[in-house]
């Protein structure tokens, strides 16, 4: 049962990451090694987040609930002002393939891990199950950036989103900062 519970956790978690991973799958400058740097991120900070949060969930819970989710959202739509940049200045987006933004996105998109696990993941008794759960949710990450990198070379082929795909990337990516922060 608790199987079928960090399923569906992990689903969740994974959809930030997720649409992150299309906007740059979608980026005609991001390389297949980049991308799969991404997937790694993003899968890592998810699991690692719920990992502390699970942990540390109760000491925690009342004072950083509500921050994240601002933080996080700021940044992701921070990186949708600058890929739409890119776009009217015509240039290819480098600044996803610099390494710090590695961290930075995958940081960003995993804060909601942090808190699902001061809030749901804290009441998990034994260590080795949380950490079971905790893999669950990274490997789910992993596989949805994955699916995502899939799906935007098939949506590459059509000629609007291969033409606009700065601005639809930065697009989503505004959007769903703004998910975040209203959220």
């Amino acid at each position: 049962m608790w199987i079928l519970q960090g399923v569906i956790i992990g689903s969740a978690l994974a959809m930030d990451a997720f649409a992150v991973s299309l906007s740059i799958g979608l980026n005609k400058g991001v390389r297949l090694y980049n991308k799969i740097i991404y997937c790694f991120s993003f899968s890592f900070f998810q699991f690692l987040f719920s990992l502390t949060g699970g942990l540390s969930g109760i000491l925690f819970n009342k004072y950083v609930a509500a921050i994240p989710s601002l933080a996080g959202g700021i940044v992701v739509a921070a990186v949708g002002i600058m890929m739409i940049l890119d776009g009217i200045k015509k240039k290819e987006n480098y600044r996803l393939q610099k390494q710090e933004m590695y961290y930075i996105l995958g940081i960003s998109v995993s804060i909601d891990a942090l808190v699902v696990g001061f809030t749901t993941l804290n009441s998990i008794s034994k260590f080795y199950h949380l950490m079971e759960f905790t893999i669950i949710i990274g490997t789910i990450t992993f596989l949805f950036c994955g699916l995502a990198y899939i799906l935007a070379r098939y949506l590459k082929r059509v000629v609007f989103i291969c033409k606009y795909a700065d601005y639809i990337g930065g697009i989503i990516l505004i959007i769903f900062g703004l998910k975040m922060i209203i959220l």
